[in-house]
């Protein structure tokens, strides 16, 4: 024994049990066992728990069942003019009772003004008498089908563009990405402009828009995701077995990221309808006699003062596609995150 430890006072331990107490006496602590299912099922009960999701969910079926049947039961086509039926006010059957919707504007019913009393036009007429309901629904589709389109080009074009740049890494990751670069300089709306000058307005120019830009946010994207899984050992492993780099990033990175990519595909569909909306509003996208939300709301706004009727139904739509497909996003990228199972 050391002489520092003969000269140390001893210190004798007076505890007893009373000193010592539970922090939960009473409560039985237990692993929580989760039921086993599948990642499909584990993501639509998580998807189900966003109620603004599944609100944004309904109002998108709602709105393509009626994009799909309003321009058949309106008995009027998108293209129809009836110069007596100029700039009627909306008209609904069953609600007129209530006070809505009864044909009245400035204190006046115009249908009986016209003797038009057995006719009803739900969203009413523009200036050129076309049946605005029809209208709407036609532009409707149209504006659905520039949003498939985009989703379409960012799966096909921007997920494997980020991809094969971020698998390859080096020089290849630095050629394609400055690419990109120049690409995100160019303003869209001047890209269109241009376009314009070379392509007849209308839906191609909005497509070959989309193709030329639509995707760059989707790439950078993907290329990130592939930069944390790459040296993975399950990756590291594929390629020791000899498997080719392009079967490594299609069969074993993508599926691994398809969920965060589907979500971010889910993003871009409100900028693209947003997109088609303001370059048609600018007259740049769809001509006449075809109709897209963003005319039909260029044509209105030239009446808003005297006819607001005409603007009304166009931008309510507008506003609800776009903010149910942010909600509808939100809640995928939510289900799709594997922290949020409870």
């Amino acid at each position: 024994m050391s002489e520092y430890q003969k000269h140390m006072p001893i210190i004798e331990n007076d505890y007893d049990d009373e000193d010592f107490v539970f922090v939960q006496e009473n409560v039985r602590l237990k692993d929580k066992v989760y039921k086993q299912t599948s990642f499909l099922r584990d993501v639509w009960n998580n998807f189900s728990k966003n109620k603004g999701a599944v609100v944004g969910l309904i109002i998108i079926s709602v709105i393509i069942l009626f994009a799909i049947i309003g321009p058949m039961i309106s008995g009027y086509r998108y293209d129809q003019i009836i110069t007596s039926q100029q700039s009627m006010p909306p008209r609904i059957p069953g609600l007129e009772k209530l006070g809505l919707f009864n044909g009245f504007e400035k204190g006046e019913n115009i249908y009986l003004k016209k003797d038009m009393m057995d006719i009803y036009h739900w969203f009413g007429t523009d200036t050129n008498g076309r049946d605005l309901f029809t209208r709407v629904w036609e532009g409707t589709r149209i504006s659905l089908f520039i949003a498939l389109v985009a989703v379409v080009i960012d799966i096909i074009i921007g997920m494997s563009y980020g991809l094969i740049s971020g698998y390859f890494g080096g020089k290849v990751d630095m050629v394609m990405q400055r690419f990109v670069e120049i690409l995100n300089g160019i303003p869209t709306l001047v890209l269109v402009t241009l376009l314009g000058l070379v392509l007849p307005p209308g839906m191609s120019s909005i497509i070959f828009a989309l193709m030329i830009t639509g995707w760059i946010g989707m790439s950078r994207i993907s290329r990130a995701e592939v930069l944390k899984l790459k040296e993975s050992e399950y990756i590291l492993a594929s390629r020791t077995l000899g498997a080719k780099s392009f079967a490594i990033i299609f069969k074993d990175i993508m599926p691994n990221i398809f969920g965060q990519l589907i979500t971010m595909a889910m993003f871009s569909v409100p900028s693209a309808i947003f997109t088609e909306a303001y370059l048609s509003f600018l007259g740049l996208g769809i001509p006449a006699p075809a109709a897209s939300l963003g005319t039909l709301i260029s044509d209105g706004y030239k009446s808003l003062t005297v006819h607001p009727y005409m603007i009304m139904s166009a931008i309510a739509v507008l506003a609800l596609l776009m903010l149910s497909f942010n909600l509808f996003a939100d809640g995928l990228r939510d289900a799709f995150d594997p922290n949020q199972k409870h």
